[in-house]
């Protein structure tokens, strides 16, 4: 690809996606399985928590769903590069595995904060129960999935109008044609992240204010939840957001770098590879806060029969 003189070569990112996407597939049949299964068993002590944590693995599943068709399309498309195919997936295709994807990275992000502000409301407003009832967390959830959906399908839409018949359907649109098409998807994307950023970092801020510097069992417990769910959220998903907004300023010409140019372009296979991974770090968080779960689900039923 070329933007006046600056040339980047990533032609590496074919092979990369069949490894790392195969690698994930692997891991996250296994781990959100197993996650579903833990999950479905504490069905008679269900919570908030765990109800968000249920939606999670879903999301979960949805991108390993679609991780098939991403394999097969990069396995097409380095050997139509090799000259030995020319096949090329259709519109549908393309809709289908971008729809899947988005639903995954945005629904993984949103109900991560849900897990947050749910133990926001555990810890520092525990007089507020009413906020954590399963049915508030359902209606909440199925609020969320709206949301997830009409992003996860208006998103690819918009790539198409600005990219056009003759782009590769899961390339990033390069041309400098429909600007506002293309920024209006990058300003939904930069606020789809940044929002819950700023509500996850307030909860747990809050919550590490409140917990007493002495902390029992449970404290630690929720410590550790708080930790896990901060690391798998900036750790997947920031620099996936922070590449994409340098990538598209530059391929729009409203920043003029050659470097960094060459910098997100070349990065972009790996950390859209990494806010991948969401998908196998997320069952970790239903391990650790398992117990937690089960002790907060008897807790209420205890107090539901008082």
């Amino acid at each position: 690809m070329e933007l006046g003189n600056c040339t980047v070569d990533n032609s590496y990112r074919f092979t990369y996606f069949k490894i790392s996407y195969s690698v994930i597939f692997t891991f996250g049949v296994v781990s959100n399985g197993m996650a579903l299964r833990q999950i479905c068993r504490m069905h008679r002590t269900f919570t908030s928590t765990a109800v968000y944590m249920a939606n999670l693995a879903a999301a979960d599943i949805f991108f390993v769903v679609s991780l098939p068709l991403r394999i097969y399309y990069h396995h097409n498309k380095a050997a139509t590069l090799n000259h030995t195919s020319d096949w090329s997936p259709g519109g549908a295709f393309c809709q289908v595995t971008f729809t899947l994807k988005y639903i995954s990275l945005y629904g993984g992000i949103f109900f991560l904060v849900c897990i947050g502000v749910d133990r926001y409301f555990a810890v520092v407003h525990p007089l507020l129960q009413h906020l954590r009832r399963v049915r508030t967390a359902c209606m909440l959830s199925a609020c969320i999935w709206c949301l997830v959906l009409a992003l996860s399908v208006s998103l690819p839409f918009l790539r198409s109008a600005a990219s056009g018949q003759k782009k590769p359907c899961l390339l990033d649109p390069s041309s400098k044609q429909n600007r506002m098409i293309i920024l209006s998807a990058l300003g939904l994307v930069q606020i789809a992240y940044m929002l819950p950023a700023l509500l996850l970092l307030f909860s747990y801020c809050s919550i590490l204010r409140r917990l007493p510097r002495r902390r029992k069992i449970c404290h630690r417990r929720t410590l550790t939840i708080i930790y896990w769910v901060l690391g798998v959220f900036f750790l997947c998903f920031t620099p996936y957001h922070l590449n994409l907004l340098g990538y598209t300023l530059t391929q729009v010409g409203l920043v003029h770098s050659c470097i960094l140019l060459r910098i997100t372009r070349t990065l972009h296979p790996v950390v859209l590879s990494l806010a991948s991974t969401n998908c196998c770090f997320n069952p970790l968080i239903y391990y650790f806060s398992s117990s937690l779960v089960h002790r907060e689900g008897i807790g209420s039923r205890v107090n539901g029969s008082l």
